[in-house]
């Protein structure tokens, strides 16, 4: 794989997985505010590393998992960027 096709692979995952993420956060932000957990969507906006925690305890695993999935896959994708 040459440069230039690592370099434009790295920029289709950073921009997937920031999406994904930007994606869960919102949904997660929705769910928490249409379980009546205001306070808890609301500092999730604030705090959004919070949202994955609010999520698990209020029994959206699924959301919180996937939170956390594309933050650490993000989080490799921007790594190898560098």
């Amino acid at each position: 794989m040459n440069a230039e096709t690592r370099d434009a692979v790295l920029t289709v995952a950073l921009v997937l997985t920031f999406a994904v993420l930007v994606t869960v956060h919102v949904a997660t932000l929705f769910g928490l505010a249409r379980k009546r957990h205001l306070a808890a969507a609301l500092g999730a906006l604030v705090l959004p590393p919070l949202a994955p925690y609010w999520a698990f305890t209020r029994g959206m695993r699924a959301r919180a998992i996937a939170w956390v999935a594309s933050a650490a896959l993000y989080g490799v994708a921007f790594a190898l960027a560098r």
